[in-house]
């Protein structure tokens, strides 16, 4: 994406990865979207896109505390008469895993356009491979799961 202006430039654009292993949905999401917006950064300005590309992995490993497996309901509707789709955050654990987490980080985006932009750069896989190593992304810590 070009720069919107030149001075704002701080080089290309990095590569994150990010492993989900054992880490807490809500915890790893907001760090994401941080990245993903630029505020980690000095330059950051809410109108620019200055964020940083984001792979995490090991999707289907994220932990979700409390009762959240059974009691947290995604809806989805179609448009047409009765076509609410509901399925719990277990259920979606278990068939689509990316989707929990992007879900969850898109929540955490603005819903503009720019938003819509900073979650492109966001790419989520359920097991420990991504097809990104050519971007040499740099391993990003997030916090523990407390044992």
């Amino acid at each position: 994406m070009p720069t919107l202006h030149p001075g704002l430039a701080e080089g290309p654009e990095k590569w994150y990865v990010v492993d989900a292993e054992d880490q807490v949905l809500g915890r790893l999401a907001s760090r994401v979207a941080t990245i993903l917006r630029g505020k980690h950064k000095p330059i950051y300005s809410p109108h620019l896109p200055v964020g940083d590309h984001v792979i995490v992995v090991n999707a289907e490993k994220v932990h979700l505390t409390g009762r959240k497996l059974t009691d947290k309901v995604y809806r989805s509707h179609s448009g047409y008469i009765g076509g609410l789709r509901e399925v719990t955050a277990g259920k979606l654990l278990r068939t689509r895993p990316e989707r929990v987490i992007e879900w969850a980080v898109s929540g955490m985006l603005p819903k503009t356009k720019l938003g819509r932009a900073m979650f492109r750069k966001l790419k989520v896989y359920r097991g420990p491979e991504h097809p990104h190593q050519s971007q040499r992304p740099e391993p990003l810590e997030v916090g523990r799961r407390k044992a």
